[in-house]
């Protein structure tokens, strides 16, 4: 089973609430599935964790960085992907504090634009208490 290293971002807004993303997928090997992630994704060749970091803020939020800081966790399971392949995650988190809890859509993928269907900025209160699906089942510790 292949490896797939991936960065993983913990946005907080100015009230210290996280922002994820609702995942429903409609078809596929996931069809089915919805669950909240926090947002991220793989690691291009050449890139390092934090490198990933910084271009999966930009793809996905809008908000540029220089810099993601060193990584403060990491998961390492198995997942699969909605082309059904089976892989070894390898997910690094990063922290990054926002200064507003505006988004832009403008660099996501045709696949993000079907799967992701909407955002949300959760306490940690809200994420102990959901009864949905959320991702890393540890994340009210995390943040």
């Amino acid at each position: 089973m292949r490896r797939r290293p991936s960065a993983r971002l913990l946005i907080t807004d100015p009230t210290g609430r996280v922002l994820l993303f609702r995942f429903v997928h409609q078809r596929g090997a996931l069809a089915g599935q919805s669950y909240w992630a926090t947002p991220g994704g793989g690691v291009e060749e050449g890139e390092t964790f934090a490198q990933a970091a910084v271009r999966e803020l930009q793809e996905e939020t809008g908000i540029q960085l220089a810099s993601a800081g060193e990584s403060v966790a990491r998961h390492e399971f198995e997942l699969q992907l909605p082309d059904g392949e089976w892989v070894i995650a390898d997910e690094r988190y990063f922290r990054i504090a926002a200064q507003h809890g505006e988004i832009s859509r403008a660099g996501w993928t045709p696949l993000e634009l079907e799967v992701m269907s909407e955002h949300r900025w959760w306490s940690r209160d809200e994420i102990r208490a959901a009864a949905e699906t959320i991702y890393p089942p540890d994340l009210a510790d995390m943040i």
